[in-house]
């Protein structure tokens, strides 16, 4: 496992985004969040920017096209003028650090900023293949999708980030098939040798490794927390964060030691999650000072992806959920005044 947050990125693919693709803020530059004194966070499930259809078939969704249907106005709105610079994006379901640079090399594109503006930590810099067509009729766009992890793209014009602020993975739990629930016990962590079985699934808990970091608002010293979440289907039936233990209010939930430590250390603080789990309540993570927004549905008829921030969050029109999102989960956004 490592980390990896790279300036260089795939430079060719940012180009082309510049040269078919309208640029969200066209001829200016957004201002900082430093200088409006507001920090914007978005957290999505990309599905390695592969949608699935009702049909069957999946369709690939260019970086740009992506960010265009995610990033909104104060009003809730894409494609405005009034699109500002996001500071930081938390996604799940990424290639790999290549994939991640690319998207984020695309996103400073869109704002007329150079290759290496915004940077990619990633939880597993190229991660094994799994899994079979991913309910793909087209082989070809299933195969985009066997390589999963999770990752946070930051702008470096607003935040800057320490070497030693960057925690270790950690594991979510799940409970086997087969297993006895019994409230809880019969959960473990979900990695070898306890995650799926067989060759075809071997490297699938890669992805659901989690990552978080602590960066400072350059402006102001303001620290801000981050952390990236995606948990196994099967936290859906059964809630489980480790060996025995439901998680945080019985969700499912757990945010690592080095994690913690790091948010300790924060005065505002963000954790965005797909948790593959309905009726998570937005009080869950009060303990640590947090309040979840947004409850509409984000995956269909289901609301699974959650935004959790202490800070004062602007209000939001749309429920702070995209509707328009190109993904097969919505995105959850917060501008969090500071």
């Amino acid at each position: 496992m490592s980390f990896h947050y790279r300036s260089l990125g795939v430079v060719t693919l940012a180009t082309a985004a510049l040269l078919t693709t309208p640029s969200i803020a066209q001829a200016r530059e957004a201002p900082t969040a430093a200088a409006d004194r507001v920090l914007r966070v978005y957290n999505n499930n990309i599905e390695n920017l592969v949608r699935n259809n009702a049909d069957g078939t999946c369709t690939r969704i260019s970086g740009p096209d992506h960010l265009t249907s995610m990033l909104v106005d104060d009003n809730g709105k894409t494609g405005t003028s009034g699109v500002k610079a996001p500071d930081l994006l938390i996604v799940q379901q990424v290639r790999g650090t290549g994939q991640a640079t690319a998207y984020a090399d695309q996103l400073g594109a869109e704002f007329g900023y150079p290759a290496g503006t915004y940077k990619a930590l990633v939880a597993w810099d190229d991660p094994e293949e799994w899994g079979g067509s991913h309910n793909c009729s087209q082989q070809a766009l299933g195969d985009l999708k066997k390589k999963q992890t999770n990752a946070i793209i930051y702008n470096t014009r607003t935040l800057s980030l320490a070497a030693g602020d960057v925690s270790k993975y950690w594991s979510a739990g799940w409970l086997k098939p087969g297993t006895a629930y019994n409230g809880g016990a019969g959960c473990t962590l979900y990695k070898p040798p306890d995650s799926d079985d067989g060759a075809t699934y071997a490297y699938k808990w890669k992805r659901t490794s989690a990552l978080a970091a602590r960066f400072t608002i350059k402006e102001t010293g303001t620290t801000v927390f981050a952390a990236t979440m995606h948990l196994p289907e099967q936290n859906g039936a059964n809630a489980c964060a480790g060996a025995g233990d439901t998680g945080i209010a019985g969700s499912g939930i757990h945010v690592g030691a080095d994690a913690t430590s790091l948010m300790n250390a924060s005065t505002i603080r963000v954790i965005g999650i797909d948790a593959n789990r309905t009726n998570i309540a937005s009080t869950t993570l009060g303990g640590f000072g947090m309040t979840g927004y947004g409850a509409r549905a984000t995956d269909g008829s289901r609301k699974i992806d959650y935004l959790f921030v202490k800070g004062t969050v602007r209000p939001s029109s749309i429920d702070h959920t995209v509707g328009s999102t190109k993904s097969n989960h919505l995105a959850l956004y917060g501008f969090i005044e500071f």
